[in-house]
């Protein structure tokens, strides 16, 4: 199904994350040398954009799926979810992280985000009428005013090496 304009903020914000996950799964295993560059740049993302975004889908997206009583376990797991993920990154900026941790992490998000966009996105535009979507797009766009528009540059540790 095709992502509904209202949503497409929030996936655009999932690609960016993906393609930090993306490349922790293509970086493995990561050099002890680089693991700070990859805890900064994990950081740097969260503080950027997902903790709008994070905020967004709580006071707005998650709020509007509760009408629907079928979505709330799904509902409970996101949030679930996020939880671990703010432990996660938080971990990431105190550099306490480790290697096996943050690639652990890039599975965890890039699982969240699926769910989001493969059972959350999908089954709300199946239950929502157009008008309800609509709104719902208003609310999110201005939900996440401030938060980073574009994918951060990688540091020159985090960017990939070519395979022999």
């Amino acid at each position: 199904m095709l992502r509904d304009k209202s949503l497409i903020p929030l996936s655009r914000q999932h690609q960016h994350a993906l393609a930090l996950c993306v490349r922790i799964e293509r970086a493995l295993p990561i050099q002890p040398s680089d693991l700070s560059a990859w805890l900064t740049e994990t950081e740097q993302l969260f503080r950027a954009e997902i903790t709008i975004h994070f905020g967004a889908e709580e006071q707005v997206l998650f709020p509007a799926a509760q009408k629907f009583p079928e979505l709330g376990p799904l509902l409970e797991e996101l949030l679930r979810d996020h939880a671990d993920l703010r432990h996660t990154f938080a971990n990431a900026a105190d550099q306490t992280l480790s290697a096996e941790g943050l690639a652990e992490f890039g599975r965890q998000l890039s699982s969240h985000i699926r769910k989001e966009e493969r059972l959350l996105f999908e089954r709300l535009q199946q239950l929502m009428s157009g008008e309800e979507l609509a709104l719902l797009g208003e609310n999110l766009e201005e939900a996440l005013k401030g938060a980073g528009q574009a994918c951060a540059l990688p540091a020159p540790e985090t960017r990939l090496r070519p395979t022999k």
